[in-house]
């Protein structure tokens, strides 16, 4: 059985973390995105399909291929960030299913139902966009989820070879404590949780 995590743990991950708009000058490392993903690919998707794919845009060449499919407010924080994530899915991550979940056939669930694999695809490929921003927090760095970009236009540019799909961005570096705002309200468990 895990235990619980201390105060100070809890914080780094949810109560004192921040999403970021601008960055600090600091590189982050190849190393450092490795190790990154080994975080990540260890938290829990359903029959470990594990759909998600990670594009990490950090060359100046990259983000100016970006650069087009982003919206207006998303530019500067995106373009000063040291690296970018595309999280994207994979619409035939059932193919590794049989190395990934050898207990039973579970490709076929999905070969068969064009419908429930790229639902499947691209629930567990945002569960694991959540655990992109966990392991960040857990590894010292900061990051800014995000929407607001052409889906298509990103597709087309980063995956027109291996048909992945965007889902969403997560800008990743050392954050700029001065560009963070107030902190939001949040609604009460009354408001968004109910006992059964």
């Amino acid at each position: 059985m895990a235990e619980a995590l201390n105060s100070t743990a809890l914080a780094t991950l949810f109560t004192a973390a921040r999403t970021y708009n601008g960055w600090q000058d600091r590189p982050v490392s190849d190393q450092q995105l490795a190790e990154l993903y080994d975080l990540i690919k260890m938290g829990p998707t359903s029959a470990n399909c594990s759909p998600a794919r990670f594009c990490f845009v950090r060359s100046a060449e990259g983000k100016a291929k970006l650069k087009p499919a982003l919206s207006s407010g998303n530019l500067e924080k995106t373009l000063t960030a040291p690296v970018t994530a595309i999280v994207a899915w994979d619409p035939a991550f059932y193919e590794q299913l049989p190395t990934l979940f050898p207990h039973a056939d579970a490709k076929a669930w999905f070969t068969s139902s064009p419908a429930l694999a790229e639902e499947t695809a691209f629930r567990n490929s945002s569960l694991q966009a959540a655990y992109l921003i966990s392991a960040c927090r857990a590894l010292g760095l900061d990051t800014g989820p995000m929407s607001g970009f052409d889906r298509a236009m990103v597709d087309t540019t980063f995956f027109a070879d291996s048909g992945w799909k965007s889902n969403l961005l997560v800008n990743i570096g050392y954050g700029d404590a001065s560009k963070v705002y107030a902190r939001l309200p949040r609604l009460a468990f009354a408001d968004a949780c109910t006992l059964v």
